[in-house]
């Protein structure tokens, strides 16, 4: 028998198979040369539900964190920076980051603070959960890998990050790729209820602002980050194996504090570090996004609002595509690997 870490660190080879039949292309804002989608990806030859695994990560110490990160392609290729979600890791993309590196691309895919083998390099760190962070720990570790601009793609908490660098920091920002569209929390739009259904979704976020919730994260962390990924994706049909290769980054010392501070953080429960009080007040504001942008739906994510992309549509104002991928849940990368991977491939071509 191994135990779950030495699990994690088991080398595997292939990737998901997925298509990209049935992707849904509509709402180029660029003329049709412009926005000519690149030839589909090659889906990958492992079978649905294998286990396979990145190779050896890297470390590099950037901003506050010594950040954990798997690489792929060569180093002189285009960057490409891949953000995961929760309850989620870098997993989430083991199979996009072999398609994006057989085009030539550099693929890196960190671990997000708190989860995996990123550490806070100092023990008197403030371990600041707001939205801010985490876009600022990215930015840091561009400069630490000498990255100037990269496509920024993710979903979930990954989405998030990636729509706060790409809208204050467009410079460093080539391309954007961000499942559920415009994610950049809005604190005060918060206070207002949601409709009862959408509300019940979010129902460990209220969980999470009770010490009951934060001692049930603690106790049961797997058991309901596999709760939540079967509702998340509720035509998924992942195995133990790839359950248990991601729940190794859940053992991070700072996960609880991370994860249930984020929640707190976004109804207004906590407040944040005030060095970031500056960067909050212009997210505040509801920053449109200029680069150009590929948005992505799961049509079968509990998470994804009506309208197919136009709820938040008008937030992208520069070059645009949306895609809903049919029969698809929240997991958007791990579900439809060649999917998200074109969409990568086709908003550098924006």
């Amino acid at each position: 028998m191994i135990d779950r870490r030495t699990f994690g660190t088991i080398v595997g080879t292939g990737a998901v198979a997925a298509t990209v039949a049935g992707l849904a292309t509509g709402c180029a804002t660029t003329g049709p040369d412009e926005n000519k989608p690149a030839p589909p990806m090659a889906p990958g030859k492992e079978r649905p539900g294998d286990a396979a695994a990145f190779g050896p990560l890297k470390q590099v110490e950037a901003g506050v964190l010594d950040v954990g990160y798997a690489e792929a392609g060569p180093a002189d290729g285009p960057a490409v920076i891949l953000l995961h979600g929760w309850p989620y890791d870098i997993h989430s993309y083991v199979a996009v980051a072999p398609l994006l590196a057989a085009k030539g691309y550099r693929v890196v895919v960190p671990y997000l603070r708190g989860h995996g083998t990123t550490r806070f390099l100092s023990r008197s760190t403030p371990r600041d959960p707001q939205q801010a962070a985490f876009a600022l720990d990215i930015v840091a570790l561009m400069d630490a890998l000498g990255i100037k601009k990269a496509v920024l793609a993710g979903f979930d908490w990954g989405s998030r990050t990636a729509d706060i660098i790409a809208a204050l920091w467009p410079e460093r920002v080539k391309g954007l790729v961000s499942v559920t569209g415009y994610l950049i929390t809005n604190r005060e739009a918060n206070k207002q209820p949601l409709p009862p259904k959408s509300e019940w979704a979010w129902w460990y976020q209220y969980y999470f602002s009770t010490e009951r919730g934060r001692k049930g994260l603690e106790r049961y962390r797997d058991d309901l980050a596999r709760l939540v990924w079967k509702f998340n994706s509720p035509t998924w049909g992942f195995d133990d194996a790839t359950f248990e290769r991601t729940a190794t980054a859940f053992d991070n010392p700072d996960y609880v504090p991370i994860v249930i501070g984020n929640y707190r953080w976004r109804l207004g429960l906590t407040e944040g570090d005030p060095r970031h009080a500056d960067i909050e007040a212009r997210l505040a504001r509801g920053p449109v996004i200029t680069v150009p942008t590929i948005t992505l739906d799961g049509a079968v994510d509990p998470f994804t609002p009506p309208g197919d992309g136009s709820a938040y549509r008008a937030k992208f104002t520069g070059k645009y595509a949306h895609r809903t991928l049919q029969g698809i849940g929240h997991n958007v990368p791990q579900e439809a690997p060649a999917a998200f991977a074109q969409a990568v491939v086709d908003v550098g071509r924006l």
